[in-house]
C-alpha cells in the first residue's frame, strides 16, 4: 500500500517533466535508500508526498534554489531538503528535482533516502538533525567519493597542476561567499584548456562545515587527475570541474575578493562600520525619545546597554557548555544557565547559524534587540561573537517554558486566571513587537516552547531577537521557512508570504493549546473524528460545543466557563483565512480586554479552515 501511495505522487509529477532527455544535468550520480523501515509505511509515505510537494512549490519560485520542508503528522515524521545548482533556471531545477523524486520511488519501505544528480540533490529522513549539520548521519550509509570521467588530458603534468590550483581557489572562496556557491572559469597558461568549475554547500550550513566538506571534496577530486572531468559528491557539498562548459559564461562568480587573506573579515568590518553609523543615529533617536518620555517611567528604571562579553568568560561560566549547565534546546540552538560577574544568573543561547552573513549583522542586531523592553518579552542582556559560535546572553526564566505546564511534568497545575494572564501577556508582547517598537518585528515562530515563565508565572516571549525586521507598510515574501509545523500560518508555510498576521495565527494556536492542554499536532483520540486541535476546535465551535475543548484538569470556578468560551472564540478569530479576516495583535489585546470576539461562522468551513489550508 505504501508503494502505491508513493507512485501516485510520481505519476503526478511526471506530467511536468520536460520531454527533452538530452540534458545530462538530470543524470543521477548516486542514490541511496535506508534499510530501516518506517513504523507505519502508509502514514510515512503520505507525509513524504506532502513534503515533496512543499519542496517543489518553494523551488518553483523564481530565483529559489534551496528548500526545506517537513511533515510531522502521526508518528512517522518526514524532513526533506532539496537544492539545485544556481546556474539552473527555475524550469530545469524543477525537472531535475522531479527526476530525483522518480529515482527515489524504488525506496518503498525505508524511512530515509537521497539522490544526488549533476544539477541537484534531494534528501529525506525521519529525523531533522541533518537540517543544521548535513554531516550528521544516523541511518544513512554514506561516504564522500569522487566520480571521474574516462578521458584523460594529453599533458597530465601541466594539467594536474593547473586543476589543483584552480580547485584550491574554489574551495577557499566558496565558504566565504554569502550563499556558499561559486562558479568560475579559468584558462591554462598555454591557453589550450579552459576549465569550468563549481562548488556548492548546503545553503543553511555554517562556514566551518562548508569548508570541511569542500576539503574532502578537493581531496577526492585530486584522485581524478589527470581525467578531464571530475565530480565530488557529499551530503553537505558538491564540487565539479570539466574542460567542457556546463554553465554559461555570464554565470560566473568573481572569486578574487574571497581569496585574499582576511577578505571576509574586512568586508564584515566595512559593513559593520556602515551599519554602526546607522545604529548610532538610531540609538541617538531612541535616547531622545526616552528622555522625552522618562517622566512617564517608574523612578529608578534605567535602560542598560547590551554587554559584549568575552567568549572565554561565558565558556567558563557554562563549564565549557557542559551538559550539566544545559537547560534547554530549541530551534535556534542550545541554552545554558550561567552566573556572570559572580552574581547575575543568565541564560546563554549558543546559536545554530544558518546564514554565512550572520557574523556581519549579529552585533548590530543584538544591540537593536537590547533596546526592546517589555514585561512580556525576554530581555537581551548581551552577546559574544568572538569565538567559534555566536552567543546570546538573555534574562534567565526560572520556571522554564510554557509547554512543560501544559503537557509536561507540570501538567494540570495552572488555574484559569494564570492561563488567561498568559494569553493576555503573550498578546501584549506581540503587539509591542508589531506596533509599538520603532521597527516592526515579526517573530515567525510563536509556539508554547518559546513562551517562558518567570517566578510569578508571567509569560515572556523568547527568540524574538532572531527574527527578521519588516518596515512599516512594506510587504515581504520570504522563501526561507522559519516556523514550526502546526503553529505556522498556511500562507507562510506554503507560499512564504510573511506579514504580522503570521504571528496572529500562531498566537491563536497557542491560545487553543493553553485552554485545551493539548499539543496542536495531537489528534483527539477520545472522539471518533480524530481531528487535530485547530480543526477539532472549529468543529466544536460550529456545533456550539466548544466548552468540550477545555482542559479536563482545569477546575473552573463559577462563571469562568463563559469567559473561557469567549477566549476560545478569540483564538479561533486569529486563525481565520483569508489573512484579512484575522485581527492585528493590537486589536487582539482590545478583544481580550473586553471579552469580545470577531469569529465569522461562515468562514469556518472545512475548505478554508483546516490546518495548513491556503488562502
Amino acid at each position: 500500500m505504501a508503494t502505491t501511495v508513493f507512485l501516485l505522487f510520481i505519476v503526478k509529477l511526471s506530467h511536468s517533466q520536460s520531454n527533452n532527455n538530452t540534458n545530462t544535468g538530470d543524470t543521477v550520480i548516486r542514490s541511496f535508500c535506508d534499510r530501516v523501515d518506517a513504523m507505519s509505511p502508509l502514514d510515512f509515505f503520505r507525509n513524504l508526498n506532502s513534503t515533496f510537494a512543499a519542496l517543489r512549490r518553494q523551488l518553483s519560485m523564481e530565483g529559489v534554489h534551496f528548500a526545506r520542508a517537513q511533515n510531522l503528522g502521526h508518528a512517522d515524521s518526514v524532513y526533506g531538503t532539496a537544492q539545485c545548482r544556481q546556474y539552473l533556471p527555475t524550469g530545469r531545477c524543477i525537472t531535475c528535482i522531479d527526476v530525483g523524486v522518480s529515482t527515489l520511488a524504488r525506496c518503498t519501505s525505508g524511512n530515509g533516502a537521497y539522490a544526488i544528480l549533476d544539477d541537484c540533490f534531494l534528501r529525506y529522513q525521519n529525523y531533522g538533525d541533518y537540517y543544521d549539520d548535513p554531516t550528521i548521519i544516523e541511518d544513512v550509509g554514506q561516504t564522500a567519493v569522487g566520480v571521474c570521467s574516462e578521458e584523460s588530458s594529453s599533458e597530465p603534468t601541466t594539467f594536474n597542476k593547473f586543476v589543483q590550483e584552480f580547485l584550491s581557489d574554489i574551495r577557499i572562496a566558496t565558504p566565504r561567499t554569502s550563499d556558499f556557491y561559486v562558479s568560475s572559469t579559468r584558462k591554462s597558461s598555454s591557453g589550450n584548456v579552459t576549465l569550468y568549475a563549481i562548488a556548492q554547500c548546503v545553503e543553511n550550513t555554517t562556514q566551518r562545515i562548508c569548508q570541511s566538506c569542500l576539503n574532502r571534496a578537493y581531496n577526492n577530486l585530486y584522485g581524478c587527475l589527470p581525467h578531464t572531468e571530475g565530480k565530488a559528491i557529499d551530503l553537505g557539498c558538491f564540487m565539479r570541474y570539466s574542460d567542457t562548459p556546463f554553465f554559461k559564461d555570464n554565470q560566473t562568480t568573481n572569486i578574487i575578493p574571497f581569496l585574499k587573506e582576511g577578505s571576509s573579515r574586512k568586508v564584515g568590518m566595512l559593513a559593520a562600520v556602515t551599519v554602526c553609523i546607522g545604529i548610532f543615529l538610531l540609538i541617538l533617536v531612541i535616547s531622545l525619545w526616552y528622555r522625552l518620555h522618562r517622566r512617564s517611567k517608574s523612578h529608578g528604571e534605567e535602560i542598560q546597554e547590551a554587554v559584549n562579553y568575552s567568549y572565554k568568560d561565558i565558556q567558563l561560566a557554562t563549564g565549557n557548555f557542559s551538559e550539566e549547565y544545559r537547560v534547554g534546546k530549541g530551534g535556534f540552538g542550545e541554552v545554558y544557565k550561567a552566573i556572570i560577574d559572580e552574581k547575575h544568573v543568565v541564560a546563554v543561547k549558543k546559536l545554530l547559524v544558518r546564514d554565512g552573513r550572520a557574523r556581519i549583522e549579529f552585533d548590530n542586531e543584538v544591540k537593536m534587540m537590547s533596546c526592546v523592553r517589555h514585561r512580556n518579552l525576554v530581555r537581551v542582556l548581551g552577546w559574544s561573537s568572538e569565538g567559534p559560535e555566536l552567543l546570546l546572553v538573555l534574562e534567565y526564566m526560572p520556571k522554564g517554558s510554557l509547554d512543560k505546564f501544559l503537557w509536561g511534568e507540570q501538567k494540570g497545575s495552572l488555574n484559569w486566571k494564570q492561563r488567561y494572564d498568559m494569553i493576555f501577556g503573550i498578546a501584549r508582547g506581540l503587539a509591542h513587537l508589531h506596533h509599538e517598537f520603532h521597527v516592526k518585528i515579526i517573530h515567525r515562530d510563536i509556539k508554547s516552547a518559546n513562551i517562558l515563565l518567570d517566578d510569578d508565572f508571567q509569560p515572556k516571549i523568547a527568540d524574538f531577537g532572531l527574527a527578521r525586521f519588516q518596515q512599516e507598510d512594506q510587504s515581504h515574501v520570504s522563501t526561507k521557512f522559519a516556523g514550526t509545523l502546526g503553529y505556522t500560518a498556511p500562507e507562510y508555510a506554503t507560499h512564504g508570504h510573511l506579514s504580522e498576521k503570521v504571528d496572529t495565527y500562531s498566537f491563536g494556536i497557542v491560545t487553543l493549546e493553553i485552554i485545551s492542554g493539548r499539543r496542536c499536532t495531537d489528534v483527539n483520540s477520545q472522539r471518533p473524528d480524530m481531528y487535530y486541535l485547530l480543526e477539532d476546535a472549529w468543529k466544536l465551535y460550529e456545533n456550539n460545543m466548544h466548552p468540550k475543548l477545555i482542559d479536563e484538569t482545569l477546575d473552573l470556578e463559577e462563571g469562568e466557563e463563559e469567559h473561557v468560551k469567549k477566549i476560545i472564540e478569540i483564538g479561533l478569530t486569529c486563525t481565520q483565512s483569508p489573512v484579512g479576516l484575522r485581527p492585528t495583535m493590537s486589536e487582539v489585546v482590545l478583544l481580550l480586554s473586553n471579552g469580545r470576539s470577531l469569529v465569522r461562522r461562515k468562514v469556518g468551513s472545512k475548505s478554508t479552515l483546516t490546518p495548513g489550508s491556503d488562502d
